[in-house]
């Protein structure tokens, strides 16, 4: 590993990324303004498509936080979600010069006589990183992602930006205070940029799974790994999407396997697969086993925060009103009333549908991925504006993500299943303290703690 890091965080690269982001937004935000003044209704359609086209220019950071904002339902104007969610991850792949250096500064310059093999050319590239296909010395396939030059300096300046970004959200719409989420948004991309962390993540969830014959995790190879460079084991398979018109029960089966591979360590360790792009999964065979891939954005939540969730599931099946108000107020909800106690329970019969409905369903009858969630935030969102703002704590952006791209995933696939039922199997056990104990030594084994 190098002893300097010439690209951490450097003052130049920070100055220049703020240059050239602030001047497309600059120029979306000269937008804004005439469109609110002289836009008309269509006003709100255009605005988004100005920050689409600001932030579409750029490759990096600000537009990943841009898509995580729109795959979460209860923060963005509907026209906002549409055009953010169709920017492009998939930015052209670094060349074979980047590739050389890159490899040389974190291996040495002998790094290419630590693989068997190297491939030139990526597999697969997008907004922080790209991938390449190799060989271990002992013939293993494994996975090299390189992370792009000077991602910290992009990272910090980006921030700065999103300031800029939330005003005009808020300027548009301010039933919900987004200062908390921008926070959480900070703290996972830095969390990102550190591919020991997402090393150790793997590790973590390698080690869960380590008895499940149906749900695979890559090996970390920490001899071959740094902080901006991860090796890991290849695992072949084919995407979600080439099962669309498999049979019922093999999509039932994936939908089973997704369900286990996000519920189960939430449940048991208090830990999540934060991103829910279709990419971080494929299935080898026939379905018969989930590669569960990328563990850049894996949130570790407070047992309480946990406990919170299991305490309104349990509250909305049983109705008890003063259950799901203890609830809320354990995640951090302030000023909590009535009619804002009503205004949550929309979104919160929303996300638990599935789970309190003890039958074989769909996910949501009749709603297509692209628009599940869609309406009960609109509802929402019109609610608080009679009830009042809301402070939305830190701890939903990756939640509601989360549940928001596995629920799509589950349409996508049109799975049958039994929701509840697979949820109360989750939950054999479980008890808060009991979670706590376990959270802590895991974490202290794998080295998050």
């Amino acid at each position: 590993m190098a002893g300097d890091d010439p690209e951490r965080d450097r003052l130049t690269g920070r100055v220049s990324r703020f240059a050239r982001v602030g001047a497309g937004l600059g120029v979306a935000g000269a937008g804004y303004g005439a469109n609110l003044l002289f836009g008309g209704d269509a006003a709100g359609e255009r605005n988004a498509r100005l920050v689409k086209e600001a932030l579409g220019r750029l490759k990096g950071p600000l537009m990943k936080a841009a898509q995580m904002f729109a795959t979460v339902p209860d923060l963005l104007p509907p026209e906002f979600a549409k055009e953010l969610q169709e920017l492009q991850t998939n930015a052209p792949p670094m060349g074979w010069s980047f590739v050389r250096r890159r490899m040389a500064a974190e291996l040495g310059p002998d790094w290419e006589t630590k693989f068997g093999g190297f491939e030139r050319e990526a597999a697969a590239a997008a907004s922080l990183g790209q991938v390449h296909r190799a060989t271990g010395l002992d013939g293993r396939a494994l996975a090299v992602k390189l992370q792009y030059p000077d991602m910290q300096s992009a990272v910090e300046s980006d921030l700065g930006q999103l300031r800029f970004v939330f005003g005009l959200f808020k300027r548009l719409d301010g039933t919900i205070d987004p200062s908390e989420i921008a926070e959480e948004v900070a703290d996972r991309l830095r969390e990102e940029l550190d591919y020991g962390r997402e090393a150790r993540h793997m590790a973590l969830y390698r080690a869960f799974f380590d008895r499940h014959d149906d749900i695979a995790v890559p090996e970390p190879v920490f001899s071959l790994s740094t902080r901006r460079l991860l090796t890991m084991e290849w695992l072949e398979g084919r995407g979600l999407l080439s099962f669309k018109a498999a049979p019922q029960a093999t999509r039932n089966r994936i939908a089973r396997l997704l369900f286990e591979a996000w519920w189960s360590p939430m449940t048991h360790l208090g830990v999540i697969h934060g991103d829910p792009h279709l990419g971080n999964y494929t299935f080898a065979g026939e379905a018969d086993r989930l590669n569960l891939l990328d563990f850049g954005c894996v949130r570790i939540f407070p047992p309480a925060f946990v406990g919170g969730v299991v305490d309104l599931y349990r509250a909305l099946i049983a109705g008890d009103r003063d259950a799901q108000a203890a609830a809320y107020e354990g995640w951090g909800f302030k000023g909590l009333t009535n009619d804002l106690i009503d205004v949550l329970n929309v979104w919160a019969r929303f996300i638990y549908g599935p789970l309190l409905d003890d039958r074989v369903r769909t996910v949501a009858d009749g709603v297509s991925p692209g628009e599940y969630g869609r309406r009960e935030a609109f509802l929402v969102k019109q609610a608080l504006k009679e009830k009042g703002p809301v402070t939305i704590p830190r701890e939903f952006v990756f939640m509601d993500r989360a549940a928001i791209g596995l629920g799509a995933a589950f349409l996508h696939l049109g799975a049958e299943l039994n929701w509840r039922a697979l949820f109360e199997r989750s939950l054999e056990g479980f008890e808060t303290q009991a979670l706590a104990r376990r959270q802590a030594a895991t974490l202290q084994v794998v080295g998050l703690a």
